[in-house]
């Protein structure tokens, strides 16, 4: 019996496997929320007079999504990696990060605090903001941003006032990580034009 081609196919096949081990992955593609307005946001109108806030950090991301993975999903309810696509910090931090500038730019020089205030710094409204969802749809076309929000009078002198929205931001050109990562951004403005608007003065 002859077993030289057995022996090598075998050889072959054995060669290909190393090969294919051998080879390096891509390198990871980095993408971040710049703390920057995003392109084509609407220039924030003039603030009205307005009471002092303290937005209280970090804002609240559920834990799924707080990874360096660019999440997308896949299947009736599973959600995968983009794959070389990576979030260049923790998805918490840069929320923390771009809505505490987003919101500090919309109501105005002076009126947005954060912890620990400065001495002779009283607030008269202190901000509460937990994103539910915040994650592209299932076919890349736009990302969707859940959220609710609290604002509350440390004082007691004003009812607290709870809100919510939902909100749809379109993703760009190709359904890229980068394309994806700029649809998050403009959620995040749009996000915090929401949260101004719908307080009163």
């Amino acid at each position: 019996m002859n077993t030289t081609l057995p022996r090598l196919s075998g050889v072959l096949i054995a060669a290909a496997l190393l090969a294919a081990c051998g080879t390096p992955p891509p390198p990871p593609r980095l993408v971040h929320l710049a703390s920057a307005p995003p392109p084509g946001a609407s220039a924030p109108a003039a603030p009205a007079s307005r009471a002092r806030w303290q937005l209280v950090l970090p804002v609240r991301v559920p834990e799924y999504l707080d990874r360096d993975a660019l999440l997308v999903p896949q299947g009736q309810a599973g959600l995968a990696p983009l794959a070389p696509w990576r979030w260049a910090e923790p998805l918490a931090d840069s929320v923390s990060r771009v809505l505490r500038a987003d919101l500090a730019r919309q109501l105005g020089e002076g009126a947005l605090w954060t912890s620990p205030l400065p001495a002779g710094v009283a607030v008269q409204r202190q901000l509460r903001v937990e994103l539910l969802g915040f994650e592209a749809s299932a076919d890349r076309r736009e990302v969707r941003l859940e959220a609710r929000w609290s604002l509350v009078d440390p004082t007691g002198a004003a009812a607290p006032m709870a809100r919510s929205a939902q909100i749809r931001s379109e993703v760009p050109g190709t359904a890229d990580g980068d394309a994806i990562a700029a649809a998050h951004r403009m959620a995040l403005w749009r996000l915090a034009e929401r949260i101004v608007a719908g307080t009163p003065p």
